[in-house]
């Protein structure tokens, strides 16, 4: 039986789902393959994880679609489904702890979304100003 492990993640409005399964450490995101990613920001982001996992992350193979949001939300979605797919595939708590202190957003979701529009003004919060004149 082949083992294989689903994995989402989540950043804004950005829903990244992941499978990871045993392979020489090919790793694509929407059909293309991580050296490709663009733009250059977010391939950065999305290669530290595999950095930090070491010669690990060569066994395997993850697959990540992600959807909505943007660039950058995208990218940091994706992030966090390589990062939990390779603990969760190694059991490893060391592995585990060192995304903990490089930076915690790789295993755990950051809960603030935009705020939605009021009327009254041109934004959540900004009102419309008047000058009595």
């Amino acid at each position: 039986m082949v083992k294989v492990i689903h994995i989402s993640g989540k950043r804004k409005t950005a829903i990244a789902r992941g499978t990871v399964q045993e392979g020489t450490g090919k790793v694509r995101v929407n059909k293309v393959p991580i050296e490709l990613y663009d733009p250059e920001l977010a391939r950065l982001k999305l290669f530290e994880p595999l950095q930090i996992a070491g010669d690990f992350a060569n066994q395997v193979d993850i697959n990540v679609h992600v959807i909505g949001g943007g660039v950058m939300g995208q990218a940091e979605a994706a992030r966090m489904v390589i990062a939990k797919g390779l603990v969760q595939w190694s059991q490893d708590m060391a592995l585990k702890e060192k995304y903990i202190q490089y930076d915690r957003t790789m295993l755990v979701g950051d809960p603030r979304r935009s705020e939605p529009k009021k009327y009254g003004g041109p934004g959540a919060r900004a009102r419309n100003q008047k000058s009595y004149r």
